[in-house]
């Protein structure tokens, strides 16, 4: 297959157009992709979250040769359990874990510019108050304790100004407003506030889809040439001279892979894939933390955000979510259990409850509880203390004791595209004149418009589809961006778009979101590709798992 022809299929397939591949020398995407050989690819990539898909997207519009297993459904763990931010970690600060923090500020006008329908900037509202403490295990935290004992376990506003004042220099900060005070008495952030708190400072960060984004990356890389297998475990990878054989389980039974190159991207099963898939021995490991989050019923009626700082030196944050609901997370416990049993616990959610409390003026309480979720942070195991101080960074190990194994540990939603840079650089040397970096700034699927364009966006759409009401359109464009008329097709009424199954979603988009984004049951429509679990009765969710299965036959 020549490679214009392989661009033509591509973009025929997804509707996407592949602009970026122009940056590489497309001599050389051919050359490697014929490197590769018949059944053979370069990169198997285990594990389908924000690492994986990442890593795919780059390495495919590299010219590599790319197989993806994901056992599950792809985001189904870690990457959908996040709190939704792209931040760079300001408490992060306090570790002096300054490269992340530098490296997180740099990426989010690249990735607003590259995602704006599922990113946007928020305002942060970090309200002020003399019980504000350190966990005293922070290196800031024991060096002010060193220089002023005065202050042992305190947390100065000189102290988190000059935080602030980092967050808003170290980034290279162009889109998105600088940090500024704010008087709560007659701002309207401090209307739902205790009247204790009477002043605060407000700063930029960014909230995002987490798993549509995994699914964005997915389907670029699948545009680009990469095979995505979802519902298929990998069972066993054991070396054969140069190569590595792959065998997988799936929906077309077991099946054999040849890499050349292995990439464990596993997440919370990143250790057990190389103890109990590769058989290798190591003494690394991950060390897994559960953050567990709830969703209330709305909460105030404002668009910005809530940065609480609580007296145990931890903090959370309070978000507007879904247009209706409020997010409150997280929590950092280790947990000992398998990933997939990861939930909210009682006692979580009461932490939660009783953290926000201090702070709003109505209490917070179980009744308000709509829903909650929990996800497992695989991070690299530093031997820290405590799970809250345990390092967020990411960490790259390449076994090259025969065909090469990258295990990917740790890793946040802000950092995967850098983090999938880096996992390029690490494999360079197997692949002799590899492209360079290509993916800062290219936009994902449906991600072609403007950073600030979403407004217009959704005016066009609306123009378009006259009969789509204004959540409708929002929505759709919040979603899927460009893609939302694809979506609606060649529609002239709600009628056009088949069966209305509740809160808006449509026969057309489940048929959509299975065709294009591989979604295979009712969870993966209204818990991952959206988050309309939120608005559905029982009986609606009955009704699409039952046209899913029809579809599915």
């Amino acid at each position: 297959m020549m490679i214009d022809e392989w661009i033509v299929k591509g973009a025929g397939l997804h509707g996407v157009a592949l602009r970026p591949l122009a940056l590489v020398n497309l001599g050389e995407v051919t050359r490697l992709s014929e490197a590769a050989g018949s059944g053979t690819t370069d990169l198997f990539i285990i594990g389908g979250g924000i690492n994986g898909c990442g890593i795919a997207r780059d390495a495919a519009g590299r010219g590599l040769s790319v197989s993806l297993a994901e056992q599950g459904d792809l985001a189904q763990a870690t990457s959908s359990a996040s709190t939704k931010l792209f931040h760079g970690g300001l408490r992060y600060l306090e570790y002096f874990e300054f490269r992340l923090v530098r490296e997180a500020l740099e990426e989010r006008e690249t990735l607003l510019v590259a995602m704006p329908h599922i990113s946007w900037p928020m305002r942060f509202v970090l309200p002020m108050h003399k019980d504000m403490r350190f966990d005293s295990d922070t290196p800031t935290s024991r060096l002010l304790a060193f220089a002023m004992p005065w202050m042992r376990g305190r947390r100065p506003s000189w102290l988190i100004r000059l935080g602030l004042f980092l967050y808003d220099t170290m980034g290279g900060r162009k889109i998105l407003p600088a940090t500024r005070s704010l008087d709560l008495v007659d701002d309207p952030a401090g209307r739902p506030l205790q009247a204790k708190f009477q002043r605060a400072y407000e700063y930029s960060d960014c909230w995002v889809e987490d798993a549509r984004l995994v699914v964005l990356n997915a389907r670029d890389a699948e545009a680009r040439g990469a095979q995505i297998m979802t519902r298929t475990k990998v069972i066993r990878a054991e070396r054969q001279g140069e190569l590595w054989q792959i065998t997988t389980q799936g929906p077309n039974g077991q099946q054999h892979h040849f890499a050349k190159v292995l990439i464990n991207a596993g997440g919370p099963w990143v250790e057990d894939v190389i103890r109990n898939v590769a058989h290798i021995n190591s003494a690394e490991g991950v060390r897994l933390v559960r953050g567990s989050h709830i969703v209330t019923r709305k909460l105030y009626d404002h668009d910005r955000c809530y940065f609480f700082q609580g007296s145990d030196g931890r903090i959370i944050f309070a978000i507007p979510y879904e247009q209706d609901f409020t997010l409150i997370g997280t929590t950092d416990m280790d947990h000992q259990a398998p990933p997939s049993e990861a939930h909210c616990t009682d006692t979580e959610r009461d932490y939660l409850l009783g953290f926000a409390s201090q702070y709003f003026a109505k209490p917070v309480t179980a009744a308000d509880v709509v829903w909650s979720y929990s996800g497992v942070r695989p991070l690299y195991n530093d031997g820290a203390k405590s799970a809250t101080a345990a390092t967020r960074d990411y960490v790259l190990s390449l076994d090259q004791n025969g065909a090469p194994l990258l295990n990917v540990f740790g890793g946040k939603i802000t950092t995967s595209r850098r983090l999938a840079e880096s996992a390029l650089e690490k494999i360079a040397d197997f692949f002799p004149n590899l492209p360079g970096k290509w993916t800062a700034r290219v936009p994902l699927p449906g991600g072609d418009f403007p950073h600030d364009g979403k407004a217009a966006l959704e005016a066009n759409l609306r123009a378009q589809f006259p009969f789509l009401t204004p959540y409708h359109a929002a929505r759709l464009i919040r979603a899927y961006g460009t893609d939302a008329f694809s979506v609606l097709g060649p529609a002239r009424s709600m009628a056009d778009l088949g069966r209305d199954f509740g809160a808006t979603l449509t026969e057309a988009e489940i048929d959509w979101l299975m065709t294009r984004e591989w979604a295979r049951t009712a969870e993966d429509v209204i818990w991952r590709r959206s988050k309309l679990g939120l608005r559905l009765s029982g009986a609606d969710v009955q009704a699409i798992e039952v046209h899913m299965a029809e579809r599915r036959a």
